[in-house]
Formats: structure tokens, C-alpha cells, sequence
């Protein structure tokens, strides 16, 4: 399954999170999402996400300033 990249560089604290929620939604359990953010708060802001909403964080790193998390959709088996 290929996976989907959302880029929200620039977007600052709820909006990551909510365009990630929107693109995730629409997506079928088990495909992955990757989100690009800038917004340092991303990385607590995700982390709680996939814990409340069951999609589950596989990683995140920084590199120079872009975060990237990668989040499968839940309800895969």
C-alpha cells in the first residue's frame, strides 16, 4: 500500500493535527500518512492524537526544521 504525504509546513497548533484528522478519515485501515509540519508543537500534538484516536505514530523525526510523523490509519489487522 503506497503511502499518502500531507504538508502543513508553515501551519501553526490546532491545524497539523486537524488536516491530518481530515486526510485520515478518508483513508482505509492500514494505509499510512505521512505529515510534514515546522510547527515544533507537532510533536506532543501528535503523540496525543494517535493515542486518543487509535491510528497508531510508527515514527517521527526532525531533519533541518521539517518534522515528519508517519501514522497508519487504525483498524488494520
Amino acid at each position: 500500500m503506497s503511502e499518502t504525504i500531507l504538508d502543513v509546513k508553515g501551519m501553526t497548533c490546532p491545524l497539523p493535527v486537524l488536516r491530518a484528522h481530515r486526510a485520515l478519515r478518508a483513508m482505509p485501515p492500514g494505509a499510512t500518512l505521512r505529515v510534514l509540519a515546522t510547527d515544533r508543537a507537532a510533536v506532543k500534538d501528535f503523540q496525543a492524537f494517535c493515542r486518543e484516536t487509535g491510528h497508531t505514530l510508527l515514527a517521527w523525526s526532525d531533519e533541518a526544521g521539517v518534522l515528519s510523523f508517519l501514522i497508519r490509519v487504525r483498524g488494520a489487522a
